[in-house]
């Protein structure tokens, strides 16, 4: 009625109508809205909407395998399939189904031709396609008109109505026989009517039950055994609800907890790893990803066993080496001639510049801006995994039949005590961790800091060469030739003024030394002197004096990065992963002993536990009869069944 009133006809909420029988299995009638085939055009919109919304629920109501379909068909050619055509895509082989072709009564005028009717009733083999159920179709009339009091009701009662059905049977088998000229056979006399399909119907849910029930005896069997058990563990409990059978048991747990979680770290299969394991994605998406001041991160394809699906110490053993892998190959982030520039400063004795300092500063800097987020990332993600061990190892115990079910104030308390020690342990390896990366960025130590010294001597060197053919190409000294900076000086052909010079520096020096030794050492001094005015004399920053600053950078960085990477990897191991192992049994051990003597009753709640588990008690001697009655119904039903079946036996 309310669907009468409303544009759209259709509607997805189910009408539920429940009839009872005092003697009768448990049967589910569910009648779909019938196949719409809307014409097309933009006209004809909503229509099609309703007939994609019926074929949609009339598809999800046949996936469920046990139900048995039965499909209506209105046509008087087997060729035209509307409704098997929805049937087939869930049933291909139409094992599960019943075909019915309704509206006998008006079709049979139709066929012109006795062949026809013939085709009709018994359509060849490669027309239906599959197995259908009872082997060919069946054929039903029904009568119209509604039952009802009403002007508009034809039928005063459910009998009349049957009687109407039984005169409408009797017309279609003597129009057929008509069309045939001939007599129909027993075989499709049984295909004729509403009253064959549902006697049909009858027998083949009474195969199914005759089926089902022997299986259901033995699955009432288990049920009834898994009560029984369920109660005697109760009454268990309720014996043992005494301060020191408690303490007992709360002891044991402690103890079955701390070898669990010694077996996660070392290694085991005994929990699944698609249920309680992490890809290295997950790992990243819910205990955090290694990102650096770029923003970037690693292709988690590059880190081994990424794809795999880890919990414990194998988890924790990834996570480190993913550590390994992205702060080792960290590079030193880029240095612009104005941090080199702001780096040099003014000393407090002079004006100069000192550019080993200016590369100290910005390495430190450099170096704990960018490994200091590393070292919170590494310490998220590894509180992440520990904090996992927890519920893994309730899953192991549980698993064994070790787990205190029903006191959950006294595992809230364990889990609480576990997951603060954790983050406590975290936090204080973090702490030391953090001391290192300050001391290692607040003052550079170079036999510390300058590792590869081979490269950076070989580095500088070859830089010192190239200077030297710039100076000797380019730059002259007031007073000295090109010629007097660099090699040999020839006696036949000097300039009086360098030679003067070179005489006077003899002198000086009161050194009687060659010609050549006194260029070298006049070179040299020139080689210094430039040196110190593109240096330490001019702010003006030189390509020279900025490769400087660079290889210096590059040298402390790589030092800190090398030292960062051991310490906290060590560090992280010896006092986040060792405590785990050494230190929490002793602090879980002092806060359950602790919990025994200052509040023992609120710990296991012995009271509430008494309650509840009194109503468990109830209710599971409520579920062993409920049981019990249906096992008892069900052999009934068997013994009826099998009886009925010998003495409707031929």
């Amino acid at each position: 009625m309310r669907l009468e009133h409303e544009p759209c006809h259709f509607s997805t909420k189910e009408i539920i109508i429940r009839v009872e029988y005092k003697y009768c299995p448990n049967l589910t009638i569910i009648d779909t809205p019938g196949l719409i085939a809307p014409a097309p055009g933009r006209k004809n919109r909503a229509l099609q909407g309703q007939a994609r919304a019926v074929e949609s629920l009339v598809r999800a109501k046949m996936q469920h395998k046990e139900f048995i379909i039965l499909c209506l068909e209105d046509c008087n050619d087997w060729s035209n399939a509307t409704t098997r055509r929805v049937v087939m895509q869930i049933d291909p082989e139409l094992s599960r189904t019943v075909i019915v072709s309704t509206k006998l009564d008006t079709k049979i005028p139709q066929f012109a031709r006795a062949s026809d009717v013939e085709v009709f009733l018994s359509p060849p083999a490669g027309t239906l396609d599959g197995f259908i159920l009872g082997d060919s179709p069946f054929f039903t009339s029904v009568p119209s008109g509604r039952v009802g009091s009403g002007h508009e009701s034809v039928y005063r009662s459910n009998d009349e109505f049957k009687q109407a059905i039984s005169l409408r049977e009797k017309e279609d088998v003597a129009s057929l026989e008509e069309k045939l000229g001939r007599p129909l056979s027993k075989q499709e006399i049984n295909r004729i009517g509403v009253s064959s399909l549902r006697l049909f119907l009858e027998e083949l849910l009474q195969k199914r039950y005759m089926d089902s029930v022997p299986l259901v005896i033995p699955l009432l069997e288990k049920e009834f055994r898994s009560a029984t058990r369920k109660l005697n563990e109760i009454n268990r409990e309720l014996s043992s609800l005494d301060e020191v059978k408690l303490k007992e048991k709360g002891r044991a747990f402690h103890v079955q907890f701390l070898t669990k979680l010694s077996l996660l770290l070392k290694g085991t299969v005994v929990a699944p790893p698609d249920k309680f394991g992490e890809t290295l994605q997950d790992e990243r998406i819910n205990g955090g990803a290694f990102i650096g001041t770029d923003g970037l991160q690693f292709s988690h394809k590059l880190i081994p066993n990424a794809g795999m699906r880890l919990y414990g110490g194998a988890q924790y053993h990834r996570a480190m080496a993913e550590f390994r892998f992205v702060v080792g190959g960290m590079k030193c982030p880029p240095i612009t001639r104005e941090e080199i520039v702001n780096a040099c400063g003014v000393e407090d004795i002079h004006d100069g510049t000192n550019y080993s300092r200016t590369a100290c500063v910005i390495a430190v800097t450099k170096a704990r801006d960018t490994f200091e987020p590393f070292l919170h990332q590494l310490g998220f993600r590894l509180l992440h995994i520990l904090k996992r061990l927890l519920p893994i190892s309730v899953y192991l115990l549980q698993k064994e039949g070790e787990f205190l079910s029903g006191h959950e104030v006294f595992l809230r308390r364990v889990s609480s005590a576990f997951n603060n020690f954790a983050e406590s342990t975290e936090r204080s390896c973090r702490d030391k961790c953090m001391e290192d990366l300050m001391s290692t960025t607040r003052y550079v130590t170079w036999s510390l800091h300058n590792k590869n010294r081979a490269g950076l001597r070989h580095f500088l060197d070859s830089f010192g060469g190239i200077e030297s053919s710039i100076t000797g190409g380019n730059s002259v000294s007031p007073g000295i030739s090109q010629e007097s900076s660099f090699g040999p000086v020839s006696n036949d052909k000097q300039d009086p003024k360098p030679r003067a010079d070179v005489k006077l520096s003899n002198l000086a020096s009161g050194i009687d030394s060659s010609t050549s030794t006194s260029t070298s050492m006049q070179t040299t001094e020139m080689r210094l002197a430039d040196l110190l005015d593109s240096t330490l004399w001019n702010r003006r920053l030189a390509p020279s004096s900025e490769r400087i600053v660079y290889a210096l950078v590059q040298q402390i960085f790589h030092g800190i990065r090398e030292y960062f990477l051991a310490s906290a990897e060590l560090k992280f191991n010896c006092f986040l992963l060792m405590p785990v192992v050494d230190q929490l049994p002793a602090l879980l051990r002092e806060d359950l002993e602790s919990a025994f003597e200052d509040d023992m009753d609120n710990i296991f709640d012995i009271t509430n536990l008494q309650h509840s588990l009194g109503q468990q008690k109830q209710e599971t001697e409520i579920e062993l009869k409920r049981i019990q009655r249906l096992k008892e119904k069900f052999r009934q039903i068997h013994e009826q069944l099998n009886l009925y079946q010998i003495i409707s036996r031929p």
